[in-house]
This record gives C-alpha cells, structure tokens and sequence, in this order.
C-alpha cells in the first residue's frame, strides 16, 4: 500500500523533469522536507511510515528514534535503500533496513537510552515516491533515563529546531490523545519557528486509546485549542498490531473502519485518517510546485525569444537553395566588413572588457612602442660623440682645422637619419601581425562556412601583405627624402651660434614640463623580483613614476610609502624570462654602477604581459630613463681617441652634438608624425575599402559558389540541436501549461487565535467527554461551547461556578507528564444523560460537563483567556 496521493504527482514531476533533460537542464523543484516533532511514543515514526507507504523504522516503548533519520526518498526504476554509512550496499529487504537503524543507532548511542544529533542518511529509491525529503526526530523528553545527558531536553530541543526552522521544512506536530493537547511541546516549538502556522500540521494520534466515554471531537474541529491549519486523527498500528506483523494496508481498513463506527468522529470520517494526512501533504507539495512554475516558465519563455529570431531562419531552410547560398553569402561578407571595422576604428557597442581590440593595439604600436624604438637609436651618447670626433678629424685630413666643418654635421646626421629604417620597418611589421590577427577573429565567425573563411582569409591576407610592401617602400622614401636635402634653416634648427652656447650640463639636464609642479606619469603595480630573496624572492608594490623619481607603496591608497627612487644617471635594460616564470620583466640600473635600492646594484621589475612591459618602458622615457645600449662593438682601442681630444676639438665636437641633437629631433618628430598616417593610408584603410567594395568580386572569382557555401558538420549540427531545442522548449512550456490547468492551489486557511499557544496553560484541561454512549444523533445542546473566554457556565445546568483552589505553581511543562506534581482538582460533575439512554460505563476519571468551565490554578491563566 503505498501513497496514493503521491504516486499521482509522480508523472506530473515526472513530465517536468523529462521536458527540462531534452532540453539539457535539470529541473530544480526543490520539494519541501517534511519533519515530525512531539513527544515520545507519540506515534511519529508510524506517522512518517505510513506517508511513505513503507514498513520500516524501528518501534517500540520510550525512546526508540534516538538519533535524527534523515529519509531521502529518491524517485527511480528499481525499488531499494541505502544508508551513507553503508556506501554500495543495497538493501532489498526493509526489515534489514530497520535492524540496519537499530544497529546504527546502539552503535553511537549505545543500548542504554542514549541520544546523539548525529544524522543517520537513509535513501530510498522507489517508482512510487517523490524526490523528497522525511526527517524522523527523537521525541521531546524531560527527565533523563538511562545513559542520556542531564540537559536531554534542551539537547533534544536545540536538534529540532536545526531542522524545523528552514522554511521549506513542513512540520507535523505529533501529539497523543491520550495527552493534554493544550501543553504539547510539539505545537509550542512548531509556534517558536512558524509564528504564522502556515508550515504546521496537527496530528493527533491514539484516539482509539481515550478513556471512554470521552472523544477529541471539538479539538478535530479546531473549535478547542485552534491551529491555522487546523488538526488530523489518525489511528496507528498498535504495538501488538506491529509484532503480529499487521500490514499497512490492513491497519489503513481497520483506522477507517474506526472513524466510521465512532459516534463522536463518523460526521468527519473524509477529513480524517491517513489518506486524508496524505491527501493534505501532498496538497502542500502540489501548491510548491505550482508556486516554482512560474519562475520556470519565465526562463523558458526567455530561452524561447532568444532562440526565436536563428529558428526563424532555419524553419524553411533548404541545404541546397542557391537562393538561401547567395543571400548567406552576402550577409556573411558584410558583416565581416563591418565587424573589420569596428575592430580597428573602435565601436560603443559591444565593447570588449577582456582584452584589447586589433585597432587599440595598432595605438598602442604607433604611440608607445615605436616612439621607444626610435629613443633606443637614438640616446648613444659615447658613441655619437666618437663618431663625431673620426668625422672632423677625417675631414681636416693632415691639417689642423679652425673652424667646425659643415660636412661633419651632416655626414653624422644622414647616418642617424640611416638608422631610422629599423625602427621604421619593425612597427610596420608589427601592424601587420595585428591586421592578421584582426582578420582572424573577424573570419571565426564565418565558422559555419569552412570554405568561405579559408577563402576569406586568404584573400584579405594577401591583400594585406600586398600593401605591407608598398608600405614600406614609401616609408623608405620618406628616409630618403630626409637624407636628400638637410634644411639647416627650418624654423626649429637651433644653428651654430645658439649651438656653440650651449653646455654640457644644460645637454644632459631633463625637460621639466613644470619646474614647480611634479608631474604624475603613470601609476600601477608591479612586481619587484629580486627585492627580498630571503622572503620568497618577490613582492608586488603600487608604483607611482613623476617626472623626478619612482616611488613606491604598500597599496594604491598611497598612504605607506616604501621608498623613493630618484631618476637620475637610471637606464633600463631587459631580463630574461625565468624558466618557470610568467611574468615578463625588465630593469632598472644606475650607469654610475651606484646601488639602486639598498644593497642592489638594480632593481628587477616584473609584469603579467610584454604589452605592460612595453608600456611602462615607454612611460620611463617620457621622464627621461632610457634604454642601455649594447656597446660590445665600442670596448675597441677607439673610445682612446675619443677622450684625448685637445680643447679645440672638444668644442667643435660639442657644437656639432648639439646640432645633430637638434636636427634628429626635428626628423625625429617629423617620422614619428607620418609613419601613423602612412600606414593607415596605405594599408590599414586600403584594406578596409578592399573588403568593402572588393572583397566579395574576388570570392565569386576563387571558385565554385556551391562549394564556398557548404555548411560544416558542426554547423548542420547546431542548427538540427537549435531546432530540437525550439520544439523541447515549446514542449515544456506546453507541459508546464498542462499542470496548471490540471492542479489546485488551496489558499492558506485564514489566521486563527492561537495565543492559547503562547500562555502557559492549564494541565487539567482534558478533551471533551462523550457523556456515555451517545445515541447517533446528538442534539445541539449537548455539544461543548466554540472557544472563547467566557468563564461564567451558562444557566442550562443551572450550577454556580466552582472558584479555583489556590495551589504551587509547577514546573514549566512538567504537569502533564507528572501527576504528582500538580495540585489536586475538584471533580466535575457528570454529564447528564438524555431520557431514553442507557448509562455509559463510568471511566476511571470522571468527564465534565460540557458546558462546565475549566478549574483553573491561580499560579496559571486560563488557556480561554
């Protein structure tokens, strides 16, 4: 006999979840847990047995559920459990499954009564259970027993409330009828976590265990003691039921039979029971799932547009359509085109934050690595000065020259001039690979087509390294421009007179942009290498470079500075790689081979890219740090010569310096202005009109149109999947539809009083009795009053109301449990009994009126207050 009510949900969840696979997602329902609280033997087990369907947790007097059972009911093909600590092994047989409990359970616990808030895991795969999850939890006690801990009830208190206090926990607060309801711990711990009871179920158990003469009927009406979600009887197997190994399915006829038969319970026999405690929880699940429909159709609605406008494409699609070829053909190219171009002229839209565009790297190589390039050939102070000196001593020959030769002048600048190719050619080259790259990565787009971005490719490519050579020759032109005439009268030529002024030192002195104002370069981190080996060898640090000094600190707020470097007499120079490093690094050293920082002769500086590398070299030569020069060549006898030049040739070599110094500017300014426009006239935007205007003759004109438009199997692919995707969505949605329409949300029930829960109430309030044997049709006037606080009886009995008796005030919670702490009551009258009707057998206690008020202790409030 299992859950019927659960094992018609199972297609529903069943539908979903097939639905959400086809489509590759996973269909996350979330099902609320469902926990049981109450007091021992209170019947929780039986309780959460027979929502499953399943005999198999252990039973018995006292306290039996001594660790929490964490049940996993798993929906599945085949039908087994399995317990965490028990990893591979299956058990078939429940009866295993509840020894395997016991044996768990004495194994932490040990035999005597202990308790631990160790978990015990069990999953239970079934095709007739839901994906949920049952919480099992020992019962609310208060005096310790056995090997259990003197603070046992706030032990076990703390352990339910772990698992009662989630909100997607329901709980079922399990209380015997045999009890006093109004002082169950299961219902005031469910108050504490679910102040609004919309999460709490009441269950009462073992009405066939009540005293005769006396029912729960007022209390399952939820007119006594009233719950939000109102009350549930249900009659469990009983201990001898279970040892003569009464099945479920039995026990379900003969609890039936019971509510029928029952004068007090037969007029609510349908809201009563197991099957109705069934019906009501899986009412709760179905209102969770209709709940966490309408996230899932939002997504897939949204999964759905995005798809809406490629299906469209493919829903009339025909492979072999030279139509559809030419019109695919067409937007391919045109967007390659535009995608070009929002490449290298930059674009708002889809910007990229990850990494730079093609047309941002073209910047960078014009403004930062070409202008480095250029100083790198330029600033050779040692050997410009040598070359200068064998210049004008060849000039004079034998004789002993007076005035500074011209020729010396423009023999070394037309060399420096000469020297400006490399640099030249190497940032061409260097646009070049980033025109390819941007090709590249325009073409991965046209993927579908593996012909057509081959072809692609291939043309643009071409095109390219067609205008790289022509390029180049006009760059070349431009040099030689430069070396075929030497205009010593442009405007910013300082001449030999203001030539011959000048000195040595004011040569070497840096341009300040403002002398009382210094002048943040740039700012970043960096990783020092070599500054404390003893450490881990490495240290990243926040850098700021002015145009005086390089300092740096803890961090970018700039407020611990670590040290301050000044600029002076510092080059840079490059470091290898490590073999396990990726950081890429240069240095900075002295030239007067001082130490730089402490006891080291340079300071190794590290970066995550060569662009970084690239970019703070450049940053150091606007404050005037240049790269070292490779002078092997220069440690020859020659340099001799150079520093035992007579006074005379010392002047002229100076003046002739600062002549070429003045006029390599001026070339130099003039390059590093036309070589950005040069490029992007002959190449860069040649090759952008190439592929708009050009490009698409040039592909009807490499080949076969039916064969540049054959699709790649990935693509075929992708539409087929994109297509099935389409239709696995529609599905879905469909299905999503069919549930809504098929199943009942039922509202919450309103708020009732239920401040009755947060008093401390009265032990002696006992259900309402049956006075006897009631016949089957009991007239109104019998029938206990609806709650409320009156406390004067009415005067259809005609008695007066019997004060209460003073008496001690007993422990929290502990009347009900022990009858010898509270004070004696009076006794309250028999109920009368109709003309007509045999007497009922007298119960050991005698019932109250009907319409009697409860005996209240002056120490506790009425729970009708």
């Amino acid at each position: 006999m299992g859950n019927r009510g659960m094992e018609d949900l199972i297609p529903l969840i069943n539908k979903l979840q097939d639905a959400f696979s086809s489509i590759g997602q996973s269909c996350n329902l979330d099902l609320p847990q469902i926990a049981v609280v109450g007091g021992q033997s209170a019947g929780k087990s039986s309780v959460l047995e027979n929502f499953v369907g399943r005999d198999f947790l252990p039973r018995g007097s006292g306290i039996v559920t001594r660790r929490p059972l964490i049940l996993q009911l798993i929906n599945a093909k085949a039908e087994y459990a399995e317990f965490l600590h028990c990893k591979g092994k299956k058990f078939v047989d429940f009866e295993e499954v509840r020894q395997e409990i016991e044996a768990e359970t004495d194994r932490l616990t040990g035999t005597n009564k202990g308790i631990s808030s160790v978990p015990i895991n069990l999953r239970v795969y079934s095709p007739n259970v839901l994906n949920l999850t049952l919480i099992d939890l020992p019962g609310i006690t208060k005096v310790p027993v056995g090997d259990q801990p003197v603070d046992i009830e706030h032990q076990i208190k703390d352990m339910l409330l772990q698992f009662i206090s989630r909100d997607s926990c329901l709980i079922l607060a399990v209380t015997p009828a045999n009890t006093d309801l109004a002082n169950s711990d299961a219902l005031k711990i469910a108050k504490e976590v679910d102040p609004p009871g919309l999460r709490t179920i009441g269950v009462i158990t073992k009405l066939d265990l009540m005293d005769e003469g006396t029912d729960a009927r007022d209390i399952l009406e939820n007119k006594l003691l009233p719950l939000r979600r109102g009350y549930i009887g249900v009659v469990n197997r009983s201990q001898k039921d279970i040892d003569g190994r009464k099945d479920i399915r039995a026990a379900m006829a003969a609890e039936r039979k019971f509510f029928l038969s029952h004068p007090g319970y037969r007029h609510m026999a349908e809201r009563m029971g197991t099957p109705h405690l069934q019906k009501t929880l899986n009412q709760q699940l179905t209102n969770h799932i209709r709940e966490t429909l309408p996230a899932l159709r939002n997504k897939l609605q949204s999964q759905l547009l995005s798809l809406e406008k490629e299906v469209e494409e493919y829903k009339n699609y025909r492979p072999d359509d030279p139509t559809r070829k030419t019109k695919a053909l067409l937007q391919m190219v045109q967007q390659f085109a535009v995608d070009f171009e929002k490449r290298i002229e930059g674009s708002g839209d889809q910007v990229n934050t990850m990494e730079l565009s093609g047309g941002a790297r073209i910047n960078r190589i014009f403004h930062e690595r070409f202008p480095f390039e250029l100083v790198k050939m330029e600033f050779d102070e040692k050997e410009l000065r040598r070359e200068i000196s064998y210049a004008i001593k060849n000039i004079h020959g034998v004789r002993t020259g007076l005035f500074t030769p011209d020729l010396a002048f423009e023999a070394i600048v037309k060399k420096q001039i000469i020297k400006l190719k490399e640099p030249c050619l190497k940032c061409i080259d260097l646009v070049i690979q980033e025109l390819i790259n941007t090709v590249r990565q325009c073409t991965s787009k046209l993927g579908s087509y593996p012909r057509l971005r081959e072809e692609t490719e291939r043309i643009v490519t071409t095109y390219v390294r067609e205008r790289e050579g022509k390029t180049k020759d006009q760059v070349l032109l431009l040099i030689d421009i430069e070396l075929s005439y030497i205009n010593t009268n442009h405007e910013d030529f300082i001449g030999f007179a203001n030539a011959q002024q000048r000195n040595m030192q004011a040569n070497k002195k840096r341009a300040m942009p403002n002398q009382g104002e210094i002048l943040v370069i740039r700012r970043g981190w960096l990783t020092i290498n070599n500054i404390s080996i003893m450490k881990g060898g490495s240290k990243e640090y926040w850098f700021v470079l002015t145009a005086e000094s390089l300092s740096w600190y803890k961090d970018e707020e700039e407020k611990e500075k670590k040290y301050m470097l000044p600029l002076d007499n510092l080059k840079i120079r490059d470091v290898e790689k490590g073999f396990m490093s990726t950081k890429h690094i240069f240095a900075i050293f002295n030239t007067e081979q001082r130490n730089v920082y402490k006891d080291l002769r340079q300071i190794e500086l590290a970066c995550d890219s060569q662009e970084d590398v690239d970019s703070w070299k450049a940053s150091f030569l606007r404050a005037g740090v240049y790269p070292e020069k490779d002078q092997a060549e220069n440690d020859e006898a020659g340099p001799v010569d150079t520093f035992s030049m007579d006074p005379q040739l010392e002047r002229q070599v100076e003046t002739i310096r600062n002549l070429v110094d003045s006029y390599i500017g001026i070339v130099n300014k003039s390059i590093r202005d036309l070589m950005p426009k040069t490029i992007m006239h002959l190449m860069i935007n040649n090759a952008k009109d190439f592929i708009h205007s050009e490009l698409l003759a040039y592909l009807y004109s490499s080949g076969d149109q039916t064969s540049l438009m054959e699709e790649s199997v990935d693509q075929a692919q992708r539409r087929d999947d994109m297509l099935r995707m389409y239709h696995a969505l529609k599905e879905s949605l469909k299905i999503i539809g069919d549930i809504s329409t098929t199943t009942v949300s039922v509202p919450a029930p309103p708020p009732v009083d239920d401040t009755w829960m947060q008093k401390d109430p009265s032990p002696n309030l006992q259900h309402r009795p049956a006075g006897g044997v009631p016949p089957p049709s009991r007239p109104p006037a019998v029938r206990g009053p609806t709650p409320g606080p009156p406390l004067i009886p009415t005067p259809a009995f005609g008695a007066p109301p019997i004060p209460s008796r003073p008496g001690p005030q007993p422990a929290y919670g502990s009347a009900s449990q022990d009858p010898f702490s509270a004070p004696p009551q009076i006794p309250s009258r028999p109920a009368r009994i109709p003309p007509g009707v045999p007497p009922g057998v007298p119960s050991r206690r005698p019932p109250a009126a009907p319409n009697r008020p409860t005996i209240i202790r002056p120490a506790e409030s009425s729970l009708l207050d």
